[in-house]
């Protein structure tokens, strides 16, 4: 039956017909209809973050845990603004969000409203801001725009970005005419490409073959497809970084994965590259994050590349917006008789590390740190991984849990990123098919000291967090930049000393939270830490003035160390090889 409604009702109405869950967000003057009508609906959670940039990463790490779209909302003026930055991270690394703007009331266009972000008469322009951010940007001028606008802002999000909707006040007021729009379920078309050029070339191969798998693995959820892929080219897969739980890690996953490419990689992967007869890219574009110290092994490698985005160097390229449904096309065409029969793997894989110069001075090692974390961290964690030292250190030396996703955010590598995103994960957890499983942040004190009041949200919550919380008093990276690359003359980037265990404790009453300064005091902290019903922080004393594993502080011939670590490929050799995730 046709009836009218509010076109804020209209918006969530329709986002919960979708499968979306929650609305990440913080609430204000010109966004305060739409939680009015999230109240009334049952299916569907506004959650109230203590920053918008937070807020953002919640959508986004809530989007990554899942199929579920990623939702965040903000007010106008400096709350729309504070969205850029998140956005900004969902846009370079691909990840599908909705971001609903609230804004001025159209009759105060252009003149002088608080606020306005219309454009005219010389005011900000949200639009091509917002645009700038996103891959669909919309103002909602008239009341019925809305039947347009949202289901094309939810196909553009499911292409791979943010959508934008911006969303005047007097417009989500208005009231609609409903007559049956119900189109906005549908996933929308996306182009599945031909994998046949690359068959070809993988049955021409005599010798090994080396894939690097990148994130659209992650976003496309073709994990599966990817391994079955690999047994059939008895293939070494690398991941890069912010890929890191598509294929495993040395000692996780398969036996032939080689660890990580890029600036926090592992060595041994330009060198399984530089003696690969084809390496295969699979859903990147390996940027110089990605790519650092793989340039002279690819460029004389054959490369042959599958995936939305062509990498950032020349190869043959083919097209696919399904990575799913592209390497089940390239598996099966490599199956049977199409099997490649000149391939071939060492009989084992050597994995290595970088070796950052000793350091022998207060708190915990990096390594000793992630070697404790990694001994007491179920399967089943899903791990988020903020910026700097500390995230550079776990990309590196902390393994992926089985079943357990590893995020971390290297589009635009955001210090706080890792506290609002492990949040939302947490949350799309909770509504997926492992309730309760847990989440661990890693982040160090300068990421905390940024956005790490969202801790707050996990407690309102009771979100089942561990949040670890790496404190060398420093934004450690610019310091080792300073005694590197300046002479160390001089450091803007030391903190006075703080005990962010202590602090949270008595912020928040009732959060267990404690300061551990050494490795023992560290696992079993984290042995009480996880069972926790609820969040738990724990704060590790660390040095700034540490080498961390990131390869541009470090010296190729000092940092390139074989750890004594093989793993028999024999299996790979057989003719016929079963795939196992």
């Amino acid at each position: 039956m046709p009836g009218k409604q509010r076109v804020v009702d209209h918006i969530v109405e329709c986002l919960a017909a979708t499968g979306v869950d929650y609305i990440f967000g913080v609430d204000g003057a010109n966004i305060e209809d739409l939680y009015d009508a999230a109240y009334f609906r049952s299916d569907i959670t506004a959650v109230l973050a203590k920053h918008e940039f937070s807020a953002a990463t919640m959508a986004d790490g809530y989007s990554r845990s899942g199929p579920r779209l990623g939702v965040v909302a903000a007010t106008s003026g400096g709350g729309a603004l504070n969205l850029v930055p998140g956005l900004g991270e969902s846009l370079t690394s691909r990840v599908p969000v909705l971001a609903l703007v609230g804004q001025p009331a159209t009759t105060m266009d252009g003149r002088g409203s608080f606020q306005d972000t219309s454009g005219r008469n010389g005011s900000l322009d949200a639009v091509a801001l917002f645009s700038a951010v996103s891959v669909f940007c919309h103002r909602v001028r008239k009341p019925a725009d809305i039947f347009t606008a949202l289901p094309a802002a939810l196909a553009a999000a499911r292409t791979g970005g943010p959508a934008v909707l911006l969303l005047p006040k007097d417009i989500q007021q208005s009231t609609v005419s409903i007559n049956g729009y119900a189109a906005y379920g549908r996933e929308p078309q996306r182009a599945i490409g031909d994998p046949h050029p690359i068959a070809r070339a993988l049955r021409q191969v005599t010798g090994p073959i080396t894939i690097i798998a990148g994130e659209q693995v992650a976003r496309d959820d073709a994990r599966s497809e990817l391994e079955w892929l690999r047994a059939i080219l008895r293939a070494r897969v690398a991941c890069v970084p912010d890929a890191k739980d598509v294929a495993g890690t040395p000692g996780l996953g398969s036996s032939s994965t080689l660890g990580l490419t890029g600036v926090m990689g592992h060595p041994g992967v330009a060198e399984a590259v530089a003696k690969s007869a084809l390496c295969l890219v699979v859903g990147t574009r390996l940027s110089v994050t990605a790519r650092t110290g793989l340039d002279d092994a690819l460029a004389a490698a054959r490369v042959v590349s599958i995936g939305s985005a062509p990498p950032y160097l020349p190869c043959t390229h083919v097209h696919t917006e399904d990575l799913r449904a592209s390497l089940r096309m390239l598996t099966a065409a490599l199956s049977g008789r199409g099997r490649p029969t000149g391939v071939r793997v060492p009989d084992a894989v050597v994995h290595t590390e970088l070796t950052p110069p000793a350091f022998d001075g207060p708190g915990v090692r990096y390594r000793d740190a992630m070697a404790s974390l990694d001994a007491v961290l179920p399967d089943g964690v899903d791990v988020v991984v903020d910026a700097g030292n500390t995230g550079a250190a776990a990309i590196h030396h902390l393994p992926v849990r089985r079943a357990g996703r590893f995020l971390v955010a290297l589009g635009m590598g955001g210090m706080g990123y890792s506290f609002g995103a492990g949040i939302g994960m947490a949350f799309g957890r909770a509504k997926g098919r492992s309730p309760g499983r847990r989440v661990v942040v890693v982040a160090g004190d300068g990421a905390f000291f940024m956005h790490g009041m969202e801790v707050h949200t996990a407690v309102q919550y009771r979100l089942p967090i561990t949040f670890v919380l790496f404190n060398n008093n420093a934004h450690a990276m610019c310091v080792t930049r300073e005694q590197l690359f300046y002479g160390d003359r001089y450091s803007y980037n030391r903190f006075a000393p703080s005990r962010l265990g202590a602090g949270l404790a008595a912020m928040f009453p009732g959060l267990p939270s404690v300061d551990v300064r050494d490795a023992d005091g560290l696992a079993a902290a984290m042995h009480t830490a996880l069972d926790i019903d609820g969040p738990s922080v724990v704060s590790v004393e660390c040095a700034a003035d540490e080498i961390p594993p990131f390869a541009a502080f470090l010296s190729a011939p000092s940092t390139r160390h074989a750890v004594n670590q093989e793993s028999p490929t024999t299996k790979e050799n057989r003719a016929d090889v079963a795939a196992s995730a």
